[in-house]
């Protein structure tokens, strides 16, 4: 058969995914897996929600939308991030795309070209550096280290600046890690970037609203004079339980706007009337659920913790925000789990865990840094327990 294209050759399928389709494949044998692999609210879409994007498919709303998003979902993100950001943003500043990972592609696709760098602090989510690649830019990494909780330090940050770095990408509150960054660091990080005008800032916040101590900031905020080259990227996803309506949106400079919908007008066009209108709902509809689950999360986040701490071999920091945990498993490794799995690496601990005890997890390597497990609490509080119960019986069966 015809060849399949080269830029293909260095990425690689999501570990998430991976896990995710063992662990679906382990449930249709008729196992009892937990799943802690994936990234997604375990609540349901906001019935008001659901309700507009019944009426808008009732009358009519189902024709080619703008590319940049309809104008009433425009102007309730514009409302959104002048009520949670204080953020002012034009409608042409303004772009809504299917979910954040197109935002991220659009603007990638619209600003690099092959040799140019993207500073991602690590760990990262597992797709930044691949989409990096598909944009034929270079993917570096800065390190986040446990002691300094996950967080980037203004010195690593300036020392990993070069003159071929062309974006920054934050993620605070983190996946993996759940890290949060104080309005001080954030500060810190920005004073950094004031000295390198050269550098796009490209900020992922999508866990915004899932900050358990202390306050969410977005780096535009903290920093005005950063504005004009800061893409601030949202979306109803994790705020609103609405994954599988692929409703993303960002506010950033005019001409950086044009540009990715130009770019996204050439892969997608605009993306699907009715999810539109869903999102209109959930952005200017009623709040009071925003808090009330970040609330039954934070009470998820504590049950965890507790419990892997007292798994055998296992360190598990806590984190401020988002809903995953990132324990430490250094203690597990070079013994051999009750199944005669040796554990070599995070991959081995996550596949024997899985295999021997159907809890689904993510290797640490996948988000750059190992050894460590990406263990996700949006689930049911029943489910969690036991998932942990399971874990911390595996590490007492360590030899």
């Amino acid at each position: 058969m015809p060849a399949l294209a080269g830029r293909l050759n260095d990425i690689a399928v999501s570990a998430s995914v991976v896990m995710g389709t063992r662990a679906r494949a382990l449930a249709a044998e008729g196992k009892k897996v937990i799943s802690l692999a994936a990234g997604e609210p375990d609540f349901a879409t906001p019935a008001h929600a659901i309700e507009a994007a019944h009426q808008a498919a009732l009358s009519g709303d189902t024709k080619y939308p703008p590319t940049d998003g309809t104008p009433a979902l425009k102007k309730a993100v514009q409302k959104k991030f002048k009520r949670d950001n204080n953020l002012d943003y034009a409608l042409d500043e303004i772009i809504v795309a299917n979910g954040g990972k197109q935002i991220i592609m659009d603007a990638l696709l619209a600003t690099c070209d092959q040799g140019d760098e993207v500073l991602i602090p690590a760990p990262y989510w597992v797709s930044y550096a691949d989409m990096a690649k598909l944009a034929t830019a270079t993917p570096t990494f800065v390190n986040c280290p446990q002691n300094n909780g996950f967080k980037l330090r203004p010195e690593d940050l300036d020392a990993a600046i070069t003159p071929k770095t062309k974006w920054l990408f934050l993620n605070f509150p983190n996946n993996p890690t759940g890290a949060a960054c104080s309005r001080a660091e954030m500060q810190a990080i920005a004073a950094v970037m004031l000295k390198h005008p050269h550098v796009w800032i490209l900020t992922d916040d999508m866990y915004e609203h899932l900050v358990y101590e202390g306050g969410f900031c977005t780096i535009a905020d903290v920093e005005p004079r950063l504005k004009d080259r800061v893409l601030t990227v949202n979306g109803t996803s994790k705020t609103y339980a609405m994954t599988g309506w692929r409703v993303g949106f960002a506010g950033g400079p005019k001409p950086l706007i044009k540009a990715m919908t130009n770019m996204q007008g050439q892969l997608t066009s605009g993306i699907s009337t009715i999810s539109q209108a869903a999102a209109v709902a959930a952005l200017e509809g009623p709040q009071d659920l925003v808090a009330e689950r970040a609330a039954i999360y934070r009470e998820r986040r504590d049950l965890v913790v507790e419990m892997l701490n007292q798994a055998p071999g296992m360190v598990c920091h806590k984190p401020e925000g988002a809903f995953y945990v990132y324990p430490d498993i250094a203690g597990c490794i070079g013994k051999t789990s009750k199944g005669g799995r040796k554990l070599e690496t995070d991959t081995d601990f996550a596949l024997a865990l899985l295999e021997e005890k159907l809890v689904a997890t993510v290797q640490g390597t996948a988000y750059g840094m190992s050894p460590y497990l990406r263990i996700s609490y949006a689930t049911d509080t029943e489910s969690l327990r036991e998932a942990c119960a399971r874990i911390q019986e595996f590490c007492r069966e360590l030899a």
